[in-house]
């Protein structure tokens, strides 16, 4: 089952890291949006889970930080022979920081659309027996404080199909 979270989570996290992935996707959307953002760079891109309020007081984080990291996995025995045939429940918490708290949410609707940018372009088979379909969802958090004074985040998750060993 670990092999399961491991491939498909660090598959993502590597393609949203990648040249074409946000870092594109983002300078095309400041671009157009008229909006300043740092480039992304692939450090900003983690496969793991971690509480905002723990990640600032464990290490330096740097914002826009991307969590990339697998919520669940369902296996519903549909190919015979497979070791694993199912769902693997995939998910990003986007979050970004800002000491101005007016700009804070619509940047954070911007870099959300950046990840559902990234997943529009890579539909289909990401390879290893994983295929993404397409449908994902985002749910935006409230504004707390930390950060660089304020912090939002956003969780786009969605369902990926695996089937391997």
């Amino acid at each position: 089952m670990a092999q399961v979270t491991k491939a498909t989570a660090s598959r993502l996290a590597a393609m949203l890291a990648s040249p074409t992935g946000l870092v594109q996707s983002v300078a095309a959307i400041a671009a157009r949006e008229n909006a300043r953002f740092d480039e992304i760079r692939p450090q900003q891109v983690l496969s793991q889970s971690v509480a905002p309020e723990l990640a600032e007081r464990t290490a330096g984080v740097q914002y826009p930080v991307f969590y990339v990291y697998c919520e669940k996995i369902t296996n519903e025995l549909r190919e015979k022979f497979r070791t694993f045939s199912g769902k693997a429940r995939l998910a990003v918490d986007v979050r970004a920081s800002s000491d101005r708290l007016e700009s804070l949410g619509q940047n954070l609707a911007l870099l959300v659309e950046a990840v559902t940018d990234v997943l529009d372009t890579h539909r289909g088979d990401w390879g290893g027996g994983i295929f993404y379909a397409g449908k994902y969802e985002a749910a935006f958090g409230q504004t707390k404080h930390g950060g660089k004074n304020f912090i939002q985040t956003a969780k786009v998750s969605f369902d990926v199909e695996v089937s391997i060993g």
